[in-house]
């Protein structure tokens, strides 16, 4: 994929008119934070048979195909519809990999709009359980990540969510309401609020660091 430098609103303005250049540049930007978000939510069971990277070539070359269509009928800002198309490419490597075994497929697909559930508190469990402090529950860690997954499934789904984007993949908070489709007071209030809760569900697991 090409590199081109240029002032980002003029990139935006060329991105809407089709341009590849401008594509492949918006891309480029972006990339730490889309392979951040394609680690965070690929499927634990891919891990060493999916190279983050071979998705982002996927979502990209989807992007190219799609390129037309984002100026005439997206009102997504760029980063927002990048992330789409890259979450819809790790949907589909989840179903060619994984196919019956995969957990409610139809949760996977973030629509502009809605959020995941089962695999936002996988993911923030895996995570999570690296702050395990206690040799022997180190030792016991796929019994401590169904208990945080748990722990973190009881809480509100949205919650959930605004704290996946904002605490993992990053996201600004006008991003974070963009991509669930929510005010953006309400995302921060969200946000604080389940950092909060989060905090309360982990205290209750032995040998939990909250540092």
């Amino acid at each position: 994929m090409a590199e081109t430098a240029g002032d980002p609103d003029e990139l935006v303005v060329r991105l809407r008119s089709g341009n590849g250049e401008a594509l492949a540049a918006l891309f480029s930007q972006h990339r730490d934070r889309l392979w951040r978000l394609v680690s965070f939510r690929m499927d634990r069971r891919l891990a060493g048979r999916v190279d983050p990277d071979d998705v982002l070539q996927e979502a990209y070359l989807a992007a190219a195909q799609r390129l037309p269509h984002y100026g005439a009928d997206s009102k997504m800002t760029p980063f927002v519809w990048l992330r789409l198309i890259v979450m819809q490419t790790l949907t589909d490597v989840h179903r060619h990999h994984l196919g019956a075994q995969m957990r409610d497929a139809q949760r996977e697909v973030p629509a502009h709009g809605r959020y995941q559930t089962q695999s936002t508190s996988a993911s923030l469990a895996a995570i999570l359980a690296g702050h395990l402090t206690s040799p022997s529950q180190v030792a016991a860690r796929a019994e401590m990540v169904d208990q945080v997954e748990r722990a973190i499934a009881a809480m509100d789904p949205l919650d959930q969510e605004v704290l996946a984007l904002r605490h993992f993949e990053e996201l600004s908070n006008s991003e974070v309401a963009e991509v669930l489709g929510i005010q953006q007071k309400a995302a921060s209030i969200r946000y604080v609020r389940a950092i909060r809760r989060l905090k309360e569900v982990l205290s209750r697991l032995p040998g939990f660091s909250q540092e």
